[in-house]
């Protein structure tokens, strides 16, 4: 070999030797910008761990919506079945569109204490599209640590469940499209405006309001409005009498109203899990696993209570109370569970689901005619778990209170508002023949059970 290929050999080897030295530190050098860490967790691997609690917890809360569906089908009369389904699969499509429109603007649009802001559809942002177009990586990932439509969809199941508390009080009598109206308001507008109070950096944040994953900004808020429905829209007819008896009118399907509380029962420990609202670091883990045994053992706590209570008051075990003492622990446990005393939390959720044992037929008593119970599971289940924050979760109980307090008013006075304008321009109610046919056939023309044959049987 000449010195001329001796010579190229030997530069071509020490090329090659120095490229190969010089591409990891090339490759370092770009990636240095993203490879800082939050918590001792790398940047990326943080955004990615967080993006993922937020969407594999939002598909848990919504498949709440399957739960709400078939609790409140298996609660309501034959007859009535298709319309609570069809109820349920709107309002949950209802409040997706609303939320993407207009609502998580104004929920955390920050204009003001008392009010998010206004601005038409939520869209991921300049910077996320361009980090989707392959630029701007690393800038990108030093002001966001998830994808913002993450937390837009765990956001908006949350106003869904809201919105399907409503559907299971006001069954069997109310109009549908009324209803879907009032459930544009509802998700569009007064339960974002509610929630920037607190979760949007509103001024009950500001006051030291807390709720963990909503026992009043989701759950009460739905249950007042629910209740202020159930008021102005009145009882089923023959559901009491005048002399204030009460005339049972049980629900047609029992197994399927405890698959549905099965169903929802798996769907809160995304509700309250995911509500950590992180998942990039190992204390973030901790914490999601403590707020997860919490949830479950208050649920546990308001099925046994719930079971022993309806024993001693009526003498017999009530399934239905059992089911509702599932919701009710949930519930009440929803505004504080991330407890480390986890005995707590099975005796705030006891305590839960003794309660709607009372809450129940005191309802009744007042000729509020609820169908499913879902004032009590919801509203005032979600009012004890608030104050149960202050009383044992380390809050300001005079501030609980307060929080408790503004947000009812605002739910009664700007429900009432809202369904009693539905009311004197639509009329809420079917006619009474509707009623009795079922709305099954009286709104859709279908019947969920056809073979059953019943006809214009009273059912």
């Amino acid at each position: 070999m000449n010195k001329l290929k001796q010579l190229t050999l030997l530069a071509g080897t020490v090329g090659a030797a120095a490229l190969a030295l010089t591409q990891p530190a090339l490759a370092q050098e770009a990636e240095a910008a993203i490879d800082y860490a939050v918590s001792g967790v790398p940047i990326e691997s943080y955004y990615i761990f967080n993006t993922f609690a937020f969407l594999i917890s939002g598909f848990l809360v919504m498949w709440m919506a399957a739960g709400f569906a078939m609790l409140e089908s298996g609660l309501v009369r034959t007859k009535n079945t298709a319309a609570i389904c069809l109820k349920n699969i709107a309002l949950y499509s209802v409040a997706g569109i609303m939320y993407y429109l207009i609502g998580y603007y104004m929920m955390y649009g920050g204009m003001n204490s008392f009010f998010g802001g206004f601005s038409l559809l939520y869209n991921p942002g300049d910077a996320e599209l361009a980090m989707l177009d392959g630029e701007g990586l690393p800038a990108y990932l030093e002001g966001n640590s998830y994808s913002v439509m993450s937390d837009w969809f765990f956001q908006m199941v949350f106003v869904a469940t809201a919105a399907s508390i409503v559907s299971g009080t006001i069954a069997e009598r109310v109009k549908f499209w009324p209803f879907m109206i009032f459930v544009v308001v509802l998700t569009g507008v007064l339960y974002p405006i509610q929630g920037s109070w607190t979760w949007g950096g509103g001024w009950l944040t500001e006051m030291g309001f807390s709720d963990f994953a909503g026992s009043t900004i989701v759950h009460s808020v739905g249950g007042w409005a629910a209740l202020t429905g159930a008021i102005i829209i009145g009882a089923r007819k023959g559901k009491y009498n005048a002399d204030g008896t009460v005339n049972a009118m049980p629900g047609a399907n029992l197994p399927l109203a405890t698959l549905g509380t099965f169903i929802l029962w798996l769907g809160w420990f995304g509700f309250n899990g995911g509500s950590q609202l992180a998942l990039g670091s190992a204390a973030d883990a901790a914490w999601m696993a403590i707020v997860y045994t919490n949830t479950n053992l208050a649920a546990a706590g308001g099925v046994v209570a719930a079971i022993i209570v309806s024993q001693i008051v009526f003498k017999k075990i009530d399934l239905t109370m059992a089911l509702n003492g599932a919701i009710a622990g949930l519930v009440s446990i929803t505004a504080g569970p991330d407890l480390t005393n986890h005995l707590l939390s099975i005796i705030i959720g006891a305590i839960g689901g003794a309660i709607i044992v009372f809450s129940v037929p005191l309802l009744d008593k007042l000729k509020i005619d609820d169908v499913v119970g879902a004032v009590s599971a919801h509203l005032v289940a979600g009012i004890w778990g608030t104050l149960a924050v202050g009383i044992v979760g380390g809050g300001n109980l005079v501030v609980q209170v307060i929080g408790i307090v503004s947000v009812g008013a605002f739910m009664i006075v700007t429900s009432g508002i809202v369904w009693y304008v539905l009311k004197v321009t639509m009329g809420l109610r079917v006619s009474e023949e509707a009623e009795e046919m079922g709305l099954d056939k009286a709104e859709l023309g279908m019947e969920a059970y056809p073979e059953f044959g019943y006809g214009s049987q009273k059912i």
